[in-house]
């Protein structure tokens, strides 16, 4: 059949909120014209994030039933660490709350002052762990991944003839890791090729640098390469993955996206005094060796939950899905980031904005809009997020792209969500020129997309 369903049925269910227009004009003031400090429940479809918003399934909370609560030794944690060491091969298992914690521990350790980090491209809390520690965080994302209407099969591939200059420049003492993004989040969702991975591998090794993977949508980008790369189509996705990981050093893990749980995450490391310094963090700020800041029952859930998203069945539908989004838009003029992601579709505010100048930030133009009209929560990936300031002049320097992300939950919304969606997103581009830009009334030096304020110009 050419009709790809949902693989699971639906048994359980949560009421969405209808709020009017004129009501969520007054929210979106309130809020400071910023969606994350909206309520959830004056949200309607929330694509602000697929971190944590999955819906779990049975045998997942059957395992929570189970979870073992033990402070030390919990059989849970047991049972989380085989799967994870099966799937990975890494010879240490150490759990965290979820991916930043794994993030904060490694950069704390490896980071610092003078030290320089590469990678695809460092999304907002890897970047901000990174910068935290002193070092700096560079992105070198091959050029048909920064341009959103380019189509490619693997834009979310590291340039690996810039990846050399960097180490030739820099020094390889200055370099304490290379880390690759898989899926790219802050590049539009795009895959990693394996071809692309063991470049960056044979570069590692030839310099003798630690080889590192953010892994948190792994599985998504395993079935893309087994769609798209030579070699890998009759290969099971497990496979796939498990080669994916033999590449690496180790791993940072946000178990929240493709563990398919609402929290969770892991450090994963084959060298034996990183992983000993790692777990005397752990133990400081995180929990016990066997537990690092989780319930037993969450580490059931993961456990339960890596099983799952290796199910072809589902990331069938899960990639169709997104896909679907992107072709909906796309045939009603509206301007994405192609091809579709793996895990959302990508606004190009540019495009869709471009009488709104990048320090006025169109991509958070659109996502109040999209509030405003239809109730679907956004989040905006440009400068908001990534934009700075030079220091010496002044001058306001944008990221090389401005997108809105449509993330879409595993497993939460259907298609008639998702076509709710289609028309919502039409709806506000076809009166696109009404909108203005915005600017930051109040903001942290960090991380500002998450707590700024804002002010509609007119």
């Amino acid at each position: 059949m050419k009709t790809i369903i949902e693989p699971f049925k639906i048994r359980v269910v949560e009421p969405i909120a209808f709020r009017t227009p004129e009501e969520r004009e007054q929210i979106l003031i309130s809020a400071g014209f910023n969606p994350f400090l909206i309520r959830a429940d004056d949200v309607l479809i929330d694509l602000l994030t697929d971190s944590g918003t999955a819906a779990m399934s049975a045998k997942q909370w059957a395992g929570i039933m189970e979870g073992d609560e033990s402070y030390a030794g919990a059989r849970s944690f047991f049972r989380f660490e085989g799967v994870v060491r099966e799937l990975t091969r890494f010879k240490h298992i150490i759990p965290t709350h979820q991916g930043r914690a794994a993030e904060k521990i490694l950069f704390t350790l490896l980071g610092g002052p003078g030290k320089c980090i590469p990678n695809n491209v460092h999304f907002d809390t890897t970047r901000a762990n990174v910068e935290f520690s002193g070092a700096e965080a560079v992105d070198l994302l091959v050029p048909v991944g920064r341009d959103p209407s380019a189509v490619g099969d693997f834009k979310g591939n590291m340039d690996i003839p810039a990846l050399e200059k960097l180490i030739e420049e820099k020094g390889a003492r200055s370099i304490p890791l290379i880390m690759l993004t898989i899926t790219n989040n802050a590049g539009g969702g795009q895959p990693v090729s394996m071809e692309n991975m063991r470049q960056a591998r044979e570069i590692a090794s030839r310099y003798q640098i630690p080889f590192f993977l953010d892994a948190c949508r792994f599985a998504e980008n395993a079935f893309f390469i087994k769609q798209r790369e030579k070699g890998y189509r009759n290969k099971e996705v497990r496979q796939i993955a498990v080669e994916m990981f033999s590449l690496a050093d180790g791993c940072t893990m946000s178990a929240k996206k493709d563990a398919l749980v609402n929290t969770g995450g892991f450090l994963g490391l084959n060298d034996d005094d990183l992983a000993m310094r790692a777990r005397n963090l752990l133990v400081l700020t995180e929990g016990f060796l066997t537990y690092g800041g989780l319930a037993g029952r969450d580490l059931e859930a993961m456990a339960q939950g890596f099983d799952e998203v290796l199910d072809e069945h589902y990331l069938t539908y899960r990639i169709r899905s997104v896909e679907y989004l992107g072709e909906k838009l796309l045939q009603a003029g509206v301007p994405i980031l192609q091809p579709p992601g793996g895990h959302a579709i990508y606004l190009d505010a540019k495009r869709f904005l471009p009488h709104v100048p990048p320090e006025q930030f169109p991509g958070q133009s659109i996502v109040c809009e999209l509030y405003r009209v239809a109730g679907i929560r956004s989040v905006e990936i440009g400068s908001v997020m990534f934009g700075k300031s030079d220091a010496a002049s002044g001058r306001f320097i944008p990221p090389a792209m401005e997108l809105v992300r449509l993330a879409i939950p595993r497993r939460v919304y259907t298609q008639s969500h998702i076509d709710y969606v289609v028309e919502s997103v039409v709806e506000v581009f076809r009166e696109r020129e009404k909108l203005h830009g915005y600017r930051i009334v109040s903001a942290p030096p960090m991380l500002r997309h998450f707590t700024a304020r804002f002010a509609r110009l007119h």
